[in-house]
């Protein structure tokens, strides 16, 4: 493929709308503690980015280069992240009464799970702005994507995990050369302790939502299901929410491909999907309140999902609000549940998170919220072999 520029242009601070130097390694706004989101110069990226160029290109996240933040293509980092399949569910579709049923695929991507995407983005940037000491703290999935990534670019990592991560988790970070920090509590005691090395020993912290790229990566997922939809945009999309990172960044996408002129102004309801145990963007949704508050004792197998305080809270429900979308809580054992019901029928052997989405759908399926003949997605964001542990019957 022929070098394609990108067309970025700064960060923004969506609360006081000041703008920052993206080729400086920028984290939070300092005056506010919250996150920066990339912007791009849309007109210029229009030129170039457009639907019958995309038919030309390699099959990855990386095809819509003008739109993520990498300037130099030397710099990218990648392990063949992106496109991954969007099947439609025939059989479970039947099964519920739904014509038009599809699931995204992430577990199909490098290292087994969607935040190969975000890792790809924040680390291939990262190296482009010269860093190469990086940690992070991870649940699981997030350690292990970064991990890879910094190998492939023969960065220095640091990753800080749960004592209770899936072995698998731990057993893929250690072999990629990472060095893993097991902590006593939670993903917010893993952060405090990624922080406090990163200060000790002048590291770049590339936790969730703490640095404006791994939204970049993230957002590539509505880009590819538009296009796998012949530019057709769905009437929902069902996702599951541990940090948000993942709706931010689908939000970010399908405004942008309006302002490229590859959709017109249709937009999903997106519903944002959470476990029982751990509903921060729940709680603070059915109170209609503009941050949400910690959870003490978050306590759900979906490891993704056990995120007890969400920094880009403000910019989920914003997403979820604006889409028109719900916030949906649903058990454990629904999960387990649905995961069954999606490798009996379709043979998808899905994550607890990628559960959790169906597991929604047959909560609201007889609500006037959605109607049978709608076009709905559902995002299974990893595969459960990192979670046999959990998931065994």
């Amino acid at each position: 493929m022929k070098n394609i520029d990108s067309s970025l242009s700064h960060l923004l601070c969506p609360i006081t709308s000041e703008k920052f130097d993206p080729d400086y390694p920028h984290r939070l706004n300092p005056s506010t503690g919250r996150p920066l989101l990339v912007k791009y110069n849309l007109e210029i990226a229009s030129k170039t980015l457009t639907k019958n160029n995309l038919k030309f290109r390699p099959p990855t996240m990386w095809r819509y280069q003008e739109v993520l933040p990498v300037r130099n293509p030397e710099n990218i980092i990648s392990l063949g992240e992106g496109f991954t399949p969007l099947l439609k569910l025939k059989r479970l579709g039947k099964f519920l009464g739904i014509n038009n049923l599809w699931l995204k695929d992430e577990s199909l991507n490098p290292t087994g799970s969607f935040k190969a995407r975000g890792l790809s983005s924040a680390i291939s940037r990262a190296y482009e702005l010269g860093i190469r000491d990086i940690t992070m703290p991870s649940a699981g999935n997030a350690a292990g994507a970064m991990s890879a990534y910094a190998a492939k670019a023969g960065m220095n990592a640091h990753v800080f995990m749960p004592k209770d991560v899936p072995i698998a988790n731990y057993i893929e970070c250690d072999y990629y050369g990472a060095n893993v920090h097991l902590v006593e509590g939670f993903i917010n005691d893993c952060g405090k302790a990624s922080a406090d090395h990163a200060e000790k020993f002048n590291l770049f912290d590339i936790s969730t939502m703490k640095e404006p790229y791994r939204v970049e990566g993230k957002k590539t997922m509505a880009y590819e299901i538009v296009e796998q939809l012949n530019w057709e945009v769905p009437d929902i999309i069902i996702y599951p929410t541990g940090g948000g990172t993942g709706i931010v960044g689908i939000w970010k996408g399908m405004d942008e491909m309006e302002n490229l002129g590859l959709i017109d102004n249709k937009r999903p309801k997106l519903v944002s999907v959470q476990a029982e145990g751990c509903s921060p963007i729940y709680d603070a949704f059915i109170k209609k309140e503009k941050f949400s508050k910690e959870i003490p004792y978050p306590k759900t197998i979906a490891a993704g999902m056990r995120v007890p305080s969400v920094i880009g809270d403000f910019l989920v429900l914003n997403a979820i609000k604006e889409s028109g979308g719900i916030v949906v809580k649903v058990s454990d054992e629904s999960m387990l549940n649905s995961i069954k019901l999606l490798s009996k029928f379709e043979g998808v052997f899905s994550a607890p998170e990628g559960g959790s989405t169906l597991s929604a759908l047959e909560k609201i399926l007889d609500s006037n919220y959605i109607s049978r003949d709608m076009k709905i997605i559902l995002m299974n964001t990893g595969t459960s072999l990192k979670y046999t542990e959990s998931v065994k019957s």
